[in-house]
Parts: structure tokens; sequence; C-alpha cells
């Protein structure tokens, strides 16, 4: 969470988050034009004439949207829900919560042992 949400800040943040040549997709919002002058390239789709999704090297995939971010916050949306509502004062440990599901790829002992705050590595049970 950021306390602006100006072309500045976003720069600002792309810097921490990303590495140089990391390419952006977004619409076409001002506060995005300050990317490639910090060497994140963009490639938009324009919602105000009817684009969500584009094709530039004609393969059939839609490489160009911007709507990862929207399927995000939606995913965010869902988790919290069965909460039914969530203090603002606790909001940062649930988001981080949903982060980290969201960055596990796999599940595997280390995940469970991190997920059940055990230390000692999981040993079977005699069949």
């Amino acid at each position: 969470m950021v306390a602006n949400s100006d072309g500045a800040t976003l720069e600002r943040m792309a810097r921490r988050a990303t590495k140089p040549t990391t390419r952006f997709h977004t619409d076409e919002w001002k506060g995005y034009d300050g990317l490639p002058g910090i060497h994140r390239p963009r490639s938009t789709v324009c919602h105000a004439v009817g684009e969500w999704a584009r094709d530039d090297d004609g393969d059939g995939v839609r490489e160009v949207h911007c709507n990862t971010l929207e399927g995000l916050w939606t995913g965010l949306r869902n988790f919290l829900r069965p909460f039914r509502g969530v203090h603002k004062k606790y909001l940062h440990q649930y988001v981080a919560v949903f982060e980290w599901s969201c960055n596990i790829k796999r599940v595997t002992p280390l995940f469970i042992r991190a997920l059940l705050g055990v230390d000692a590595p999981f040993t079977r049970c005699p069949s």
C-alpha cells in the first residue's frame, strides 16, 4: 500500500520491485508514462476505444492486457470474504498471507512446516 497513487510513486515502486527491462502491460493512465524513462518498457491497451487485450505478434495469444492486477484484487477480495470484515489495523497481515499464497508455486514439506509453524522436519508415520 502506498500513500500516493501518482506517477512518481509508481516509478519509485517499479524501481524497487522490478529489474530494468521488465515489460509493463498497462492501460493508458498518464502516471505510467515515465516507465520507459526508468528502463521499464511499456505496452498499452486503450480502454477508451474498447480495447481490453491485444495480440501484437499475430500468434493468437493476446500478450498485451492489464487484467492480471485486476484479477489479483478480485482474488484478495474473495480471500477476505470468509472473515466477514477485517479491521484496518490488521489488513496488512491478511494481505501478506494472501500475497504469500499467490507466490507459492507448489505445496512442499517446507511450505507445510512454515504454514504450521513447525521447526522440525516431517517424518513419515510407519504404515
